[in-house]
């Protein structure tokens, strides 16, 4: 009779222990769900400006919008940002398959370099919204001011390629030209000194196909992209 109160006890215990073990696996499932998906993304730091374009030879401005968007479950939990002006009621919606990623001082920044709007007018200047959402719904907003240019103060500035030998004409402080690889890709950045000279004195890359001039005023915020011209 003890015996089999004994192995009894024994199956019990080990039922007990099965249970418990159970429900121990599944409360660790759960934590770790609830701490992979509830953790709340956040926005430290944002960056807009007006960079003027011309589109079917008129200048027309188009809006450069980043920010820092951090998650502790990694960026890749990051599934939509928007940039809202609420006062003129605007939108602007991107996602994980069509925003641009940057890592730039350690620092994950995520946005796009095409803003426009509708009918390519001004922007809005006032206040704006960044809201940026994560897998599990969970979402970080951020407001900020920006005060957008009407006109530019500046007019639009032109590069030329011709004879092994480049020129511009600018008004903006600071000019640079954007390299292109054959594919349209962006290859690198060369910052310009003075206003024409040979393009062997660039020491361009070899893959280098097409350069852009990006003339830019940091302290206005504001800057122009011309047309890609062909060096090879």
């Amino acid at each position: 009779m003890n015996l089999i109160l004994n192995n009894s006890c024994l199956r019990l215990a080990s039922r007990i222990g099965r249970i418990k073990l159970k429900a121990f696996c599944v409360l660790l499932a759960a934590l770790a769900f609830f701490a992979c998906t509830r953790a709340a993304p956040s926005i430290d730091f944002w960056t807009m400006r007006t960079v003027w374009q011309k589109i079917d030879g008129i200048v027309v401005p188009t809006m450069i919008f980043f920010v820092t968007a951090n998650d502790p479950d990694g960026t890749e939990d990051l599934s939509e940002l928007r940039l809202y002006h609420d006062g003129e009621g605007l939108l602007w919606r991107f996602t994980s398959e069509n925003w641009i990623k940057l890592e730039e001082g350690g620092r994950t920044w995520i946005g796009s370099k095409q803003l426009r709007m509708p009918q390519g007018e001004n922007f809005p200047s006032g206040q704006f919204r960044a809201v940026v959402l994560d897998k599990a719904g969970e979402q970080a907003e951020k407001g900020f001011g920006f005060d957008s240019p009407q006109d530019s103060r500046y007019r639009f500035p032109v590069l030329k390629i011709e004879n092994e030998a480049w020129s511009i004409v600018s008004d903006y402080p600071e000019n640079y030209l954007l390299c292109y690889h054959s594919d349209g890709v962006y290859r690198s950045l060369v910052k310009l000194e003075g206003n024409s000279g040979t393009l062997v004195s660039l020491r361009l890359s070899t893959d280098v196909f097409s350069v852009a001039l990006w003339a830019d005023d940091s302290n206005a915020q504001i800057s122009a992209i011309t047309a890609p011209v062909n060096v090879r």
